[in-house]
């Protein structure tokens, strides 16, 4: 597992990616050629994959993301250091907390 501020990088099996993932659409890169995970709403920072690879967001604000790196890749932050990534498939998962009646996304 990797863990980068409020992101939680997972490993999992081929098998284990749902077959709608491997068939939708990967989320577009960003001006800067990156694959953003998330996006700072306090600092307006990324955390984001660079290199060859796709991201496929869950239903919905709270499901995870699955991202597929062919041949590895880097996650990087302008506040944390960069990981390294070997090839394969992670799931996704952003921090959350609750507040009184709910859960929501940990700013960053």
């Amino acid at each position: 597992m990797y863990r980068q501020g409020d992101i939680l990088i997972v490993p999992v099996g081929e098998g284990d990616v749902p077959p709608a993932v491997r068939e939708a659409p990967s989320v577009p890169r960003d001006s800067r050629g990156r694959l953003v995970l998330a996006l700072g709403e306090a600092t307006g920072h990324a955390h984001a994959v660079v290199g060859p690879g796709s991201l496929v967001r869950g239903e919905g604000a709270m499901a995870p993301a699955y991202l597929h790196l062919p041949s590895g890749g880097r996650v990087v932050h302008e506040e944390h250091a960069a990981i390294a990534l070997p090839k394969g498939w992670f799931r996704v998962v952003r921090q959350r907390e609750y507040v009184p009646g709910a859960y929501r996304m940990v700013a960053d």
